[in-house]
């Protein structure tokens, strides 16, 4: 593949319009075009379709797209790393990424020992688990904490470690049960199927949690009323403090849940796990002050095996 054409239909998907992508690539329009239809005619599907004035990713293209990010991404990472004059553990810091889908309260959890433990200083940066396995990939990172393992087809040379696991319980503001006739006490008693009676507030596509909620109630045979969806957790919760729904979170945190957002607990769903994982280049870890947060997780907040 040749992968200048590769970075060009990036560009484009980057941008949104031919027109866009190539002012900023100082080609012309037409250039650009046949550039793109050379990896197209490489790939044998097409991988653009126009809307309007701008362009969109057929489903293939989709694919290239998702691969193109971890290709581009990793590179900047590296081109950003060689320009660094200082080592990256120059200060003796614990670098730490934290996917944007992890409980904040997990993460603060899982990584309060490097606070209590002479590990350094803790530094830790949030984003996609792309972005953040890019920069594990070139040092300038010591561990990512995801609740999905790393994927596989990466060229990342990385390994996971499972934390541990821990049940799913389901939530909701007392004032959204009296509106729907119902008491904690009488929806506890009717749980699971109350969450067919209240409206849900449903994490989004893409979430490691969705598909297990989503064959969840399949395999209880139940069809929430899902009023909206949310890529953040913590934005869901202050949905459901305000009584907009019943929401879904770790039962490890329960207690903290209820507390924070003045909500109650319906039921557990001790068949529907979320798992959260530490990648590190290592596949033994040995940096202690990895290994003194992933043993004290393992220990003290999640169930393991």
């Amino acid at each position: 593949m040749n992968y200048k054409h590769l970075h060009y239909f990036w560009t484009v998907l980057r941008t949104g319009s031919i027109a866009r992508a190539s002012a900023e690539l100082h080609l012309t329009p037409q250039t650009l075009s046949g550039q793109i239809k050379l990896l197209e005619d490489r790939i044998g599907k097409p991988l653009l379709r126009r809307v309007g004035r701008g362009v969109e990713p057929t489903d293939t293209g989709r694919m290239v797209q998702r691969f193109a990010d971890e290709i581009f991404t990793l590179g900047s990472a590296l081109t950003d790393a060689l320009r660094t004059d200082q080592p990256a553990d120059a200060h003796g810091s614990l670098r730490v990424g934290i996917v944007d889908s992890v409980h904040k309260s997990i993460a603060c959890h899982v990584l309060e020992p490097a606070l209590t433990h002479p590990v350094g200083r803790l530094v830790c940066q949030e984003g996609k688990l792309t972005a953040l396995l890019a920069e594990l990939a070139v040092h300038r990172l010591d561990l990512v904490i995801s609740d999905v393992p790393m994927p596989q087809g990466l060229s990342v040379k990385a390994y996971t470690h499972l934390l541990g696991s821990t049940d799913v319980s389901f939530f909701a503001a007392p004032a959204l049960l009296g509106r729907e006739g119902l008491t904690v006490r009488k929806a506890r008693a009717r749980f699971p199927h109350c969450l067919e009676a209240l409206p849900f507030l449903m994490p989004s596509e893409g979430t490691a949690l969705r598909p297990r909620l989503d064959a969840w109630f399949r395999n209880t045979g139940l069809a929430p009323r899902v009023v909206a969806e949310f890529d953040d957790g913590a934005l869901t919760k202050a949905f459901g403090r305000q009584g907009c729904g019943v929401f879904a979170g770790p039962t490890v945190l329960a207690q903290e849940i209820e507390a924070q957002y003045q909500v109650a607990a319906l039921g557990t769903a001790t068949n529907l796990v979320e798992e959260f994982y530490a990648i590190s280049i290592e596949r033994r870890i040995s940096n202690p002050a990895v290994a003194t947060i992933t043993a004290a997780a393992r220990r003290d907040l999640f169930r393991v095996g």
